[in-house]
């Protein structure tokens, strides 16, 4: 994953907001996806997707379908109703932690911070 240190921590909601706006990916889709959106600039390999979906899919927040696509198996994975509830929750973090840090490296443009 590009610039790893700063989107490692990250790497499990992208997949789950992914996955709640699409309802369903498999794991080439979720990747292609994360590099269309950012232009490139965002990298996901297997390496760091696969343990990542299989961490969710073991805690429950995602279960996984079996599809021969092409004569192929193909596994796609879609979150549970755990999966979603966590989603929003995970989003709401992931926000403030946002804030935060636009607070921390630009704080003239918070007119309530006060030194």
């Amino acid at each position: 994953m590009k610039k790893s240190s700063l989107y490692k921590g990250s790497l499990t909601t992208i997949i789950m907001k992914l996955l709640e706006e699409n309802g369903r990916m498999y794991g080439y889709e979720i990747t292609q996806k994360v590099k269309q959106i950012t232009k490139g600039e965002l990298h996901i390999t297997e390496g760091a997707l696969y343990p990542a979906l299989h961490k969710l899919e073991g805690g429950g927040l995602l279960e996984a379908e079996v599809e021969k696509v092409d004569n192929r198996l193909r596994k796609y994975y879609k979150l549970t109703e755990d999966g979603k509830r966590e989603t929003v929750n995970r989003m709401h973090e992931l926000e403030e932690f946002i804030r935060n840090m636009q607070t921390l490296v630009s704080p003239n443009t918070n007119p309530d911070l006060q030194f």
